[in-house]
């Protein structure tokens, strides 16, 4: 197995798993209400809704970056996208634009010829490698803060 290959199924595996480290996003969002997910159990925190658009958003930037046409850092509003309705139709598509966002990143991973990994993501200092792996710590993250605020839901 490539390198790509095994990026791009880490990329999705990410959501869809499995993965070793425990739940993976689709398992720790399994059962989430839209309005568990648009609440604020912890003071000062984010909701589950806001980190699923919040990894949604930096899967797509990842992508635009391995085009060329991201390589700013993203404004507050595209970084952390602001939930404007809660119901639950917004909810099913924010985990729809979660899971499609890795989806069409690992597609456009497979893309990439295998050399081009250690290549500078294009306007960044950082190998398009480093991208890749970090959209997959960036997930494994957020999951972790999913499944605390899920406890925190609870009590």
């Amino acid at each position: 197995m490539t390198r790509i290959d095994q990026l791009a199924k880490h990329i999705e595996r990410t959501v869809v798993g499995p993965l070793w480290h425990g739940p993976v996003l689709d398992d720790a969002l399994a059962g989430i209400s839209a309005e568990q997910a648009a609440a604020h159990p912890v003071a000062g925190a984010h909701s589950i809704w806001e980190i699923v658009l919040h990894v949604a958003a930096w899967a797509e930037i990842a992508r635009a970056r391995l085009d060329g046409r991201a390589t700013a850092d993203p404004p507050r509003e595209v970084d952390w996208p602001p939930v404007r309705d809660a119901g639950v139709q917004d909810w099913d598509a924010a985990l729809h634009r979660m899971r499609e966002s890795h989806r069409d990143l690992a597609m456009r991973v497979r893309q990439l010829e295998e050399g081009t990994l250690d290549d500078r993501v294009p306007g960044l200092e950082y190998p398009i490698w480093i991208l890749l792996h970090g959209i997959v710590e960036h997930g494994t993250y957020h999951g972790g803060q999913i499944m605390l605020l899920k406890r925190a839901l609870k009590t």
